[in-house]
């Protein structure tokens, strides 16, 4: 092979790593009721380097909060969180994103638009949009 060409891969290859984004896998919502005001959004994070949900967005509701999630025994504890850490490489979801106040009913089959900020050592903030699908009302995934 050609030292040029080479040398162009091996740089190439450097470049997107130093460009690397958080990843967002599995992101789902449940569909709503007639008549209800708030929803849920979950999804993995995973970012190549140490950082911080610090804020979740969507024009699907008036608000949003990131909250946790804890099993408490038999009973599942869930809060309000101003973020979520997320250490480097590792894969996290043991949150989620509560729409507050929907603006419609989240249907089966539609999604649901959210601008994700992370911020990064420094104080340098990434967008992320992810489009979550919403799944039907009884919906469980295999290990949320």
């Amino acid at each position: 092979m050609n030292k040029h060409v080479f040398a162009l891969i091996v740089s190439i290859a450097l470049a997107s790593t130093a460009f690397a984004q958080t990843t967002v896998t599995e992101p789902w919502a449940r569909a709503t009721v007639p008549q209800q005001t708030s929803g849920g959004v979950y999804l993995q994070l995973r970012s190549p380097d140490a950082a911080r949900l610090v804020k979740a967005t969507s024009p699907a509701a008036r608000s949003v909060e990131i909250h946790t999630m804890e099993m408490n025994g038999q009973m599942m504890k869930m809060r309000e969180v101003d973020a979520i850490d997320l250490p480097a490489g590792q894969s996290v979801g043991n949150f989620h994103i509560m729409l507050m106040g929907l603006k419609q009913q989240l249907k089966e089959g539609q999604s649901v638009p959210l601008s994700l900020t992370i911020e990064r050592k420094g104080g340098k903030r990434e967008t992320v949009m992810v489009d979550a699908p919403v799944k039907p009302i009884g919906f469980t995934p295999g290990h949320h």
